[in-house]
């Protein structure tokens, strides 16, 4: 069976949705069944989106998406910059 993937504004609905549940009295675990995800997937969502609002996990992931987008610019320049200077120093 292929994972479900979630959307952080559907995360955070559901992390918000937990926590009137939990307020109300009812265990981890049923709040866990009644989304239907695991314990563990509850506390890795709660560690990465818990203080969030909307527009901040949007901004979040655009800003990793961008993160990963520089770091491989950044390897390549690097790659080419090791290039020239071997070339520079005749060790072709």
């Amino acid at each position: 069976m292929g994972r479900k993937r979630y959307q952080p504004e559907q995360i955070i609905g559901y992390l918000r949705e937990a926590e009137v549940l939990l307020a109300k009295g009812s265990t981890i675990g049923q709040v866990c069944r009644k989304i239907g995800i695991t314990e563990q997937t509850y506390y890795r969502w709660r560690k990465e989106y818990g203080n969030l609002n909307v527009d901040q996990a949007k901004r979040l992931k655009a800003v990793e998406k961008e993160n990963v987008r520089l770091k491989k610019l950044v390897a390549d320049l690097s790659l080419d910059k090791a290039i020239l200077k071997e070339v520079a120093e005749g060790k072709y």
